[in-house]
């Protein structure tokens, strides 16, 4: 798929959760029907604790008519290539193309002692995990080059790696900068979904609060590290509790026309698509209210 293929089908703002990993699993697919319901086209979902994630979009998608369902990510260190690359094709034949598959290499903690293997260089992993995936016989057929799923990319060669060998990339904790740096490295035709972290409040104290204690413990992670101080922030902002403007810049805090604010300043980057991860402080209740409040943003060209 082009980038054009990718909108239309994924449409221009979704939704990424992962309090769905936490809920009751018939809650979580009466949220997503209800999603549906509500216009939005796209319901991304992590490979975070409780969830297996291509057997939790599986039953995502049989609980919606029309709804994408895309990982973001599975991790490649969780199942073979060979695994993926049949659950992709089987589930897209069965769901009429609803699923997209984002893959990423995770993190060496995650890898390491969550799932007891050990976390390779992430640029040679990934690069083997795809060929492993394209040599994969049997299933449907598979558009050729790869062009049907997204990578979990920050720096350039992931991102290279992402305009060569997938539709796209997908990117998380990132800043609207980084998303203008990405469309530069990933050139005019790969497809370019970041993830928003947002707080739907009318108090910005409390605004603040919640979007610290979600950004601070991710970017102590040396990677999302990194791609901040590449972002053009320093060590304070990130070693001195965090700054305002360093939180302010990774979370859009306010109502629905500053939340919808910053997904125009991503799509005026270079986005294709815009993720929103709706933060309330509470990981395990499925944010209903501030999805149905947003719904519109769902349905823009």
């Amino acid at each position: 798929m082009n980038r054009s293929e990718f909108t239309a089908r994924l449409g221009r703002v979704g939704i990424w959760t992962r309090q769905l990993d936490m809920s009751d699993g018939d809650l979580g697919e009466r949220a997503a029907a209800e999603l549906e319901a509500l216009g939005w086209q796209t319901l991304w979902i992590p490979e975070a604790i409780h969830r297996e994630v291509l057997t939790h979009a599986t039953l995502l998608l049989a609980a919606t008519d029309r709804l994408v369902v895309a990982t973001g990510i599975a991790r490649v260190h969780a199942r073979s290539p060979q695994a993926a690359a049949l659950a992709q094709r089987h589930l897209n034949a069965r769901f009429a193309g609803r699923f997209l598959l984002g893959l990423g290499v995770s993190h060496p903690m995650v890898v390491e002692r969550m799932l007891g293997q050990q976390y390779g260089p992430p640029l040679a992993t990934m690069r083997s995990y795809l060929d492993s995936m394209d040599a994969t016989r049997g299933g449907a057929p598979a558009p050729a080059g790869g062009n049907d799923r997204v990578l979990a990319a920050l720096g350039p060669q992931m991102l290279r790696l992402a305009a060569q060998r997938a539709g796209g990339a997908h990117t998380y904790v990132a800043p609207v900068a980084h998303t203008a740096w990405a469309r530069e490295i990933l050139g005019p035709d790969p497809f370019l979904a970041p993830c928003v972290k947002v707080v739907l409040t009318d108090d910005r104290g409390e605004g603040l609060d919640i979007a610290r204690a979600s950004v601070a413990p991710t970017i102590k992670n040396p990677a999302y590290r990194e791609n901040v101080l590449r972002s053009g922030f320093d060590v304070g902002d990130i070693d001195d509790g965090v700054s305002d403007a360093l939180v302010d810049a990774l979370v859009a805090i306010g109502g629905e026309d500053d939340i919808a604010a910053r997904v125009r300043e991503h799509l005026a980057a270079g986005a294709d698509h815009v993720c929103i991860e709706v933060l309330t402080g509470d990981d395990t209740t499925i944010p209903l209210d501030a999805w149905r409040r947003l719904a519109p943003l769902g349905v823009q060209p």
